[in-house]
């Protein structure tokens, strides 16, 4: 596969964030889903509004999440509608639970473990989806960038737990009880990512914020602070790239919580998400970096 590009700008603003969806160099069109995390209360390290809502004006996107299949603040719709506004999110655009209203079966292809991913049944009123991700560390996965917020973030609650079972339950209460072996869970992440990419045609840019970089995820209600200075930003077509180019800049970094960082994702084998996308054929880890 040939080399996917990958921009990158070291500033973290609204303007740039707009540059580098431009530099991209494809338009989303019809109407368009942004999929962000909106983040667990008590958490502080998610995306801030401010910061998106130049882009997602630009866009006349609407902001997309679905539940979690974990006990907290978002499990629900009620609460998480709570969570919504109390993050801002409502007040720079329009939002939707994607599984508010349940979820819908999408087909994996060539999946090991999923021959199906549960996702919100709301996606089907989108033509398009920018895939905009706080890059950080995971306590399950070793990090979350792009490739965890097309799988886990686009599953409804059922499919959460599908995905965290590689398909062993699609009951949140019985997901714990019925954890697979690790690279099993990782895979499964990757095969729900191309079904997502299959059923938006490829309608799909990603862009990845490489700042506050905790070891914990947005989904931490309580998460530890981050161990890293802030890195910048970085776009692309290609999920697998973009989440290759994002682990690179932590390992090629001086930073003196870089250590830490990474014990957090080799102790999960995070780099197995990665590994088994592109066995998947949904992009490469060959990319060359275009910095703005």
């Amino acid at each position: 596969m040939e080399s996917s590009k990958v921009y990158f700008t070291k500033e973290i603003t609204p303007e740039s964030l707009i540059k580098i969806y431009e530099a991209i160099g494809k338009e989303l069109t019809g109407k368009i889903a942004v999929k962000i995390s909106t983040g667990e209360p008590g958490g502080h390290n998610f995306l801030s509004p401010n910061l998106i809502k130049n882009l997602v004006k630009k866009l006349d996107g609407t902001i997309v999440e679905c539940n979690t299949a974990y006990a907290g603040r978002r499990n629900t719709s009620e609460e998480h509608w709570k969570a919504i506004k109390e993050h801002g999110f409502l007040d720079i655009a329009n939002v939707d639970i994607m599984d508010e209203n349940g979820d819908m079966a999408i087909p994996v292809r060539d999946g090991i473990h999923l021959k199906e991913n549960y996702v919100g049944s709301n996606l089907r009123k989108y033509d398009s989806m920018l895939m905009l991700s706080h890059f950080k560390g995971h306590a399950m996965g070793g990090f979350g960038g792009a490739l965890k917020n097309m799988s886990i973030g686009v599953s409804s609650s059922a499919g959460k737990a599908w995905i965290h079972s590689a398909g062993k339950t699609k009951v949140p209460e019985e997901m714990w009880a019925n954890l697979p072996e690790q690279d099993y869970f990782l895979e499964s992440m990757a095969e729900a990512d191309s079904s997502v990419i299959d059923y938006m045609k490829g309608n799909i840019i990603y862009i990845n914020v490489i700042n506050n970089l905790s070891v914990d995820c947005d989904c931490d209600s309580n998460p530890e602070a981050p161990c890293m200075a802030d890195i910048g930003i970085v776009g692309s077509l290609d999920p697998v790239a973009i989440d290759k180019a994002s682990l690179d800049f932590i390992y090629n970094s001086d930073d003196s919580g870089r250590d830490h960082f990474i014990e957090r994702v080799e102790s999960r084998h995070g780099i197995r998400t990665i590994e088994h996308a592109e066995e998947l054929g949904i992009g490469t880890t060959n990319y060359k970096i275009i910095e703005m």
